[in-house]
């Protein structure tokens, strides 16, 4: 009788294993436009739908996202942690609004992580410029999301990154530089106000790469930034290593 008791026990144990096990990890989801993009999926800026969701090699892109999901995929595989990435290359905020059924509530992500805003920047400065940068309506579509996302997970976790800008590469000689620095920083600063009304974690990234280029200067100031917009391997690796930091810092995928 003993014996069968044991028996028992241990079947239990293993069913409650298998199911774990089944269950999988938190799913981490990444959004947002051509720096997390990557060309994941062989994506060529494609909708996620016509993207390769098969090929390994190629799943998380070639970008920051890329380095998050391998650190703590290879870091702690007993998690069983799920990341997704869901960056289209040239989307601005609008352009996530269209698409955050399939891509965001869909998939419902235990965390998500969003860096988009220079696009929007963009289109705007190569617009009519009738009228000014509309930030109020930029914040209401950012909480819009939010708040869509949160209601369909209550527990969801949110890591809301800064946009940014660099004068390097072609961007030092634009005369737009400044226009482009002034809305970054104020998007950036919404962006932390979001982030300290939705208790999430905030990744100053604008302020990152300014302090970047100012204390590791080099010979050439495409050194971290290619473009003023994209970051190179160095400026990915940096990106990455301050997700992780702060994502850690909260506990948010450690015990």
């Amino acid at each position: 009788m003993k014996k069968r008791g044991l028996f028992v026990i241990a079947s239990l144990i293993l069913m409650l294993i298998s199911a774990t096990l089944q269950a999988g990890g938190l799913k981490i989801l990444f959004i947002g436009d051509s720096i997390t993009d990557g060309n994941w999926g062989s994506g060529d800026g494609k909708p996620s739908s016509e993207r390769t969701l098969w090929d390994m090699n190629h799943i998380y892109g070639h970008g920051f996202m890329y380095l998050c999901a391998s650190h703590y995929l290879g870091e702690y595989p007993q998690y069983e942690y799920e990341f997704f990435n869901r960056g289209i290359s040239g989307n601005s905020l609008y352009d996530l609004e269209k698409r955050w059924q399939e891509d965001v509530l869909d998939i419902n992500p235990d965390v998500l992580s969003i860096l988009v805003g220079i696009n929007d920047i963009n289109r705007y400065l190569h617009g009519d410029r009738t009228s000014p940068f509309d930030f109020d309506a930029w914040d209401k579509k950012y909480r819009e999301l939010l708040d869509r996302t949160r209601q369909e997970n209550p527990n969801l976790k949110i890591v809301l990154a800064s946009p940014f800008v660099a004068p390097t590469g072609n961007m030092s000689e634009n005369k737009d530089f400044g226009e482009y620095d002034k809305i970054v920083e104020r998007c950036s600063a919404i962006v932390e106000k979001i982030a300290r009304d939705y208790k999430a974690v905030y990744l100053p990234y604008r302020q990152m790469f300014n302090d970047l280029l100012q204390r590791d200067p080099t010979s050439q100031n495409t050194y971290w930034i290619w473009d003023g917009v994209h970051p190179t391997a160095a400026g990915h690796q940096r990106m990455a290593d301050l997700w992780i930091r702060q994502v850690d810092r909260e506990r948010i995928l450690r015990p």
